[in-house]
């Protein structure tokens, strides 16, 4: 039995001297002068809204985060269309002092959900416009939405500087 106890301690004499050893190595390879990085998976700040339009498939304003490129935002927007001239394009920076004119809903082409977020414009509205639109055509211009049942000067005045009728 005495026997069986040295070669325990001799086991556990090799395994401290082994952890020293590998303990003193890897505080050797550690510099204080070298920074530490810290890596976070959180979302990446966001930077604002921006707004895109002209030729591409969802015109409109979307997030923009701080890795965010040309690409990422026009793939937000649906893609380019098919008519779109790649070789002529515009980026436009308002100045502070410019005020964010809002994206405006076409009477022509908007669904009831789209018309429905107007202010004064419900459900039953929103459908009214549409069943005006599909019965007369196409509104010729913003004046003519007086002409839909349930829409007066007063929803019209209110909401007069969100719409717009092209074709």
């Amino acid at each position: 039995m005495a026997r069986f106890n040295k070669y325990w301690i001799l086991i556990i004499i090799f395994l401290v001297v082994i952890i020293s050893i590998g303990g003193t190595v890897c505080c050797s390879r550690y510099s204080s002068s070298q920074p530490i990085e810290i890596y976070t998976t959180s979302e990446p700040e966001l930077l604002g809204t921006i707004y895109i339009g002209g030729a591409v498939n969802n015109p409109g304003r979307y997030p923009a985060r701080a890795q965010d490129s040309l690409q990422d935002i026009i793939q937000a927007a649906g893609g380019i269309t098919s008519t779109a001239d790649l070789s002529n394009f515009k980026i436009y920076i308002p100045q502070i002092d410019e005020g964010i004119q809002p994206q405006k809903i076409n009477l022509n082409q908007a669904e009831a959900w789209l018309l429905e977020a107007l202010p004064g414009i419900g459900e039953v509205r929103a459908q009214a416009i549409i069943d005006y639109r599909c019965q007369n055509g196409p509104f010729h211009n913003i004046n003519e939405l007086t002409k839909v049942e349930g829409i007066g000067i007063t929803t019209y005045e209110q909401i007069k500087h969100l719409i717009t009728v092209a074709d």
